[in-house]
């Protein structure tokens, strides 16, 4: 299947693939991934690196007054929204969970500000034994797997269709790459596969790619924002 040799060939590129956010506990790792949504990874880090050490527990988060959170997460970006979330994450973790992160992706994103993605970097990475028989786990879908899934033609969605790109790719790998391969795509479009200048002549898996620009094929991430119609080079079968 031509899934399979793209994952491979991105294994062979990015060996070192894995989450770059920072955290030690469930509950660090849950309040990161909320405080990734519209930053960076780098910039987060910065901001946990001493957000941990000052807010150990959920209780913690709820003994400060809005405005003190607010700048403890001002770097992130958003802190005004994602100051609520964390209050009301942390205000449920403690109603419903006795302060303890659950592990099932129904109960993650009933938490406040918690959606798949956010729910499946956590399950992925903190509770990889309940993933593997949870009927409701997924693949993590941020804009850089959604655009890779894309221009690789895994998916006929536009690239923000997050929850139907997870649908797609989860019917085409298998449920025990889906973590390896978020972290697979997220790397190479970071390094490879950007938006709007991709580096197709550098690119592992060019040769598998209908949108490849180093023969001229056109992007279908592009594309897909426009929804255009029209034919394209075939893959070949998935």
């Amino acid at each position: 299947m031509r899934v399979s040799l793209i994952l491979r060939r991105l294994r062979r590129a990015y060996p070192e693939a894995k989450i770059a956010l920072h955290f030690s506990t469930p509950f660090e790792c849950l309040v990161a991934t909320m405080l990734s949504a519209q930053s960076t990874d780098v910039t987060v880090n910065e901001v946990t690196r001493r957000l941990f050490v000052k807010y150990r527990a959920p209780e913690d988060y709820l003994a400060v007054p809005e405005e003190e959170l607010q700048a403890d997460i001002y770097q992130t970006g958003f802190f005004r929204q994602k100051t609520r979330s964390l209050k009301k994450m942390s205000h449920k973790l403690i109603d419903d969970h006795g302060g303890e992160v659950p592990h099932t992706m129904r109960e993650l994103v009933a938490l406040p500000g918690v959606a798949r993605k956010t729910a499946n970097i956590v399950q992925g990475n903190c509770f990889p034994r309940d993933m593997r028989r949870d009927p409701d786990a997924g693949l993590a879908v941020d804009t850089h797997v959604g655009r890779v899934a894309v221009r690789l033609g895994l998916t006929k969605r536009t690239s923000k269709e997050a929850v139907d790109i997870e649908q797609d790719l989860m019917a085409l790998i298998p449920r025990k790459d889906w973590l390896k391969t978020t972290y697979l795509f997220i790397e190479h479009g970071r390094a490879v596969c950007d938006a709007k200048h991709p580096r197709c002549e550098d690119c592992a898996v060019e040769r598998l790619c209908p949108s490849s620009q180093a023969v001229g094929l056109p992007d279908l991430y592009r594309r897909s924002e426009r929804k255009p119609t029209g034919p394209h080079r075939n893959p070949g079968p998935p």
